[in-house]
């Protein structure tokens, strides 16, 4: 699995304040809701004459279905493509050049995949889309957004797909809010999904890169597909190679107008303004939106694990191990738990796992233990091991285990706890000196169901015991609940 994830999974599940910051919070975010239904959550922090933009849509990969799988994804590379002002030298002359090419490519599409198509037309209507490609070229101004913002200073400006939710997001200079304000309003309400057939084979191309030819990706991506059965959890956010080269530019076009809209939209901004201006300002740019439609609830319930599963992908680089068990996600009372029992497995140096299979067996070269693959449903607790040369996954997975069943038998003492408390707290206070981190963190957890959840983490976190952790670890860290998905060369 690639670093990037694991370090997202990890800003996700364990971006919780400490109580100092948590009566802060609450006292310090000021919560909107417009009329269209848009929530809008400002933080005035004027230390330094910057903001940090944040918006995201509570719709990701898990709100997918077979038809259109990777269509989030896709629509976040689509949303960078510009709009009817923005990306164009001249979008007039662009529109009925843009129409042909919906044409051409669309009726492609259509014939690709029959098996009665005339090879020859086919190949005719590919030449024809590829000379109109080449002709849009000409109107096309590239990467106009990015300019934009870093002529006027802007830092940082990405977006990312999740399984949960989309986000984008931007840091600025505090007088250029309102540049951003009129530039992402303009591509809610004007966005050309321009360059879609050449954008569509990048995405490809992206899986190829970080799936079909990276062992750590095609590892993580086949333990999702086997842990859950029926839970769209289990498709990779990207979608698989046959889902992209299907998307069509219709149905992105539908995913867009249905679920970028305000009743599924959080704007999060910290920094240097007034807060009542900062209202004022989103109500002019983003009040006139049309409230769109509320994204479906995912109806999918992963059915409980009833045996042990195991898959081994075969791929010609260095073993790789990854161990996952079923768990239950905020704000389920186990979830603290677990938050404790992760800490004290995997995190640092110090951490069970390390001193035991890195240290002292000397097995692993490498260990670490994580949330995935999304936190608004029900997730897995997985563990990455990267096994030392000459040492087998066999005699790893027995050692792995003997600490586990440590968890379940030997009480964790209080120290140990307190120090894991300690230390979850100490990496979120380093993650939100910058404004952008504390925006990161309220825009994800109004996504996932409310950011006042943070408010009374530390209490919860506070609350749990050895035993509650224990019982933990007895009901859920259990050989029927576990996946093992090992990647290596050939053999057994």
């Amino acid at each position: 699995m690639p670093r990037k994830i694991f370090s997202l999974c990890f800003s996700i599940l364990f971006v919780l304040p400490t109580l100092l910051f948590a009566q802060s919070l609450a006292e310090k975010v000021q919560e909107y809701r417009l009329d269209n239904g848009l929530t809008l959550l400002l933080v005035e922090r004027h230390a330094s004459p910057t903001v940090a933009a944040y918006i995201s849509f509570k719709v990701g990969s898990v709100n997918e279905n077979s038809q259109y799988r990777g269509v989030a994804h896709l629509l976040e590379h689509m949303l960078f493509k510009g709009t009817k002002t923005l990306g164009t030298k001249d979008y007039q002359q662009e529109e009925p050049l843009l129409i042909k090419i919906a044409g051409v490519g669309g009726r492609i599409d259509l014939l690709k995949g029959r098996s009665d198509t005339d090879p020859q037309e086919l190949q005719q209507l590919q030449v024809q889309l590829a000379a109109l490609q080449k002709e849009h070229q000409q109107l096309v101004v590239k990467d106009e957004f990015s300019k934009i913002y870093a002529e006027n200073g802007g830092v940082g400006y990405n977006a990312f797909t999740g399984k949960d939710q989309t986000t984008y997001l931007i840091n600025l200079p505090a007088n250029k809010l309102e540049l951003w304000a009129a530039i992402e309003s303009d591509r809610l309400q004007n966005a050309v999904l321009r360059e879609f057939y050449t954008e569509r084979e990048v995405v490809r191309e992206e899986r190829r890169r970080s799936y079909e030819s990276s062992p750590s990706g095609m590892l993580y991506e086949t333990l999702l597909a086997t842990a859950f059965k029926v839970h769209p959890y289990r498709y990779p956010i990207i979608g698989w190679e046959c889902d992209i080269e299907n998307l069509t530019l219709e149905e992105t076009q539908t995913f867009l107008r249905n679920y970028y809209s305000p009743v599924n939209m959080v704007i999060t901004l910290v920094g240097d303004f007034k807060s009542a201006d900062a209202l004022a300002l989103v109500k002019r740019y983003f009040g006139r939106l049309e409230p769109g439609l509320p994204v479906p609830e995912v109806v999918d319930q992963e059915p409980p694990q009833n045996g042990e599963r195991r898959v081994r992908v075969i791929f010609d680089a260095e073993p790789q191990l990854l161990v996952a068990y079923h768990k239950p996600t905020m704000p389920h009372r186990d979830d603290y738990a677990f938050d404790i029992l992760m800490q004290i497995l995997g995190e640092g140096r110090t951490s069970r796992l390390y001193q035991s299979l890195v240290v002292e067996k000397q097995l692993v070269t490498g260990v670490s233990v994580f949330g995935a693959p999304g936190s608004r449903y029900n997730n897995l607790m997985t563990i990455a091991l990267t096994p030392r040369r000459s040492c087998s996954c066999v005699d790893i997975e027995s050692a792995l285990y003997a600490e586990l069943a440590r968890l379940q038998t030997e009480p964790i003492n209080a120290a140990e706890i307190e120090k894991a408390r300690h230390q979850i707290l100490t990496a979120i206070l380093r993650r939100l000196k910058g404004n952008s981190g504390l925006a990161r963190m309220l825009s994800s957890y109004e996504g996932l169901g409310g950011w006042k959840y943070l408010v009374e983490y530390e209490k919860e976190l506070n609350s749990m015991t050895a035993a509650d952790v224990m019982n933990v670890a007895k009901r859920y860290l259990q050989a029927h609940n576990r996946t093992v998905a090992t990647l290596g060369r050939g053999g057994v």
